[in-house]
Parts: structure tokens; C-alpha cells; sequence
């Protein structure tokens, strides 16, 4: 009763985390998405710069987060450094952009970044490009 079980934890725990990535992931690039093809489209760039570097180099960042590591994060390739941007990006939403704003507007990026900060804990699982790759480098 022991081995199956510890399976079924092992399989419950794998299950759960390529859930939470793929979901994770798949909702961010809706926010990344506009943000790419508006970074794309070229002009003049009107985008907050909470960070004070730049509108340009602002948008390029939020781009880089919520697009191209959140493509990263639902391959499960390079998850938990895919997750750092990610986490980066909600923190400066959560405590620059909507800090004065109602907690609606805060409970967005809270829950991203609570999703994203358990993905930077627990990895990737065994259904990811991760996990392959650590599968191949043993044989």
C-alpha cells in the first residue's frame, strides 16, 4: 500500500505542477501578447516606467517576462530562471503601478505571483523539457 501511495503523491505532485505551469504560463502570455506585438508595431512607445529606465526599455522587460518566459515556463525549459522575471514584473505591478489602486487591481498580480513563486519552489515536474534533459545527462 506504501508503493502505491508514494506513486500516486509522485504522480499527484508531477500532475499538479505541470498544471499550475501551463496555466500560469498560458494566462500570462495574454498579458504579454499586446504588450510583444505593441513592442513589434515600433513608434513611439507609451508605457509606464516605473523602474526609471525608459518607456522602451520598460515595455521590452515586461515583454521579455510575460511572454518569453512564460513560453519557457509552459515547456517546463529553464523553469525556475524563467520564473524570476515573472516574479520581478508582478512585484513591481503589485508595489509600483497598482499601489495606491483597490486590492481588485492588486489581487491580479498577487495571485500570479503567488502561482509563479510555487513554481520557482517546487520545478518544473516530470512532464517538462527540464526533466528530460536531466533524464538524457544521466544516461
Amino acid at each position: 500500500m506504501d508503493n502505491y501511495s508514494d506513486n500516486f503523491t509522485r504522480y499527484s505532485f508531477d500532475i499538479g505542477t505541470l498544471l499550475l505551469r501551463v496555466a500560469g504560463g498560458s494566462l500570462m502570455i495574454t498579458h504579454g501578447l499586446p504588450k510583444f506585438q505593441y513592442l513589434l508595431k515600433g513608434g513611439e512607445i507609451s508605457f509606464p516606467d516605473p523602474l526609471h529606465v525608459g518607456a522602451a526599455v520598460s515595455l521590452a522587460l515586461a515583454v521579455f517576462a510575460e511572454f518569453i518566459c512564460s513560453l519557457l515556463l509552459i515547456a517546463g525549459l529553464k523553469t525556475r530562471l524563467a520564473t524570476v522575471p515573472l516574479i520581478i514584473t508582478m512585484l513591481v505591478a503589485i508595489f509600483s503601478i497598482h499601489l495606491h489602486d483597490e486590492f481588485q487591481k492588486q489581487e491580479l498580480p498577487l495571485l500570479y505571483l503567488i502561482i509563479f513563486t510555487s513554481i520557482l519552489i517546487f520545478g518544473a515536474g516530470k512532464y517538462s523539457v527540464d526533466y528530460f534533459l536531466s533524464q538524457r545527462k544521466r544516461e
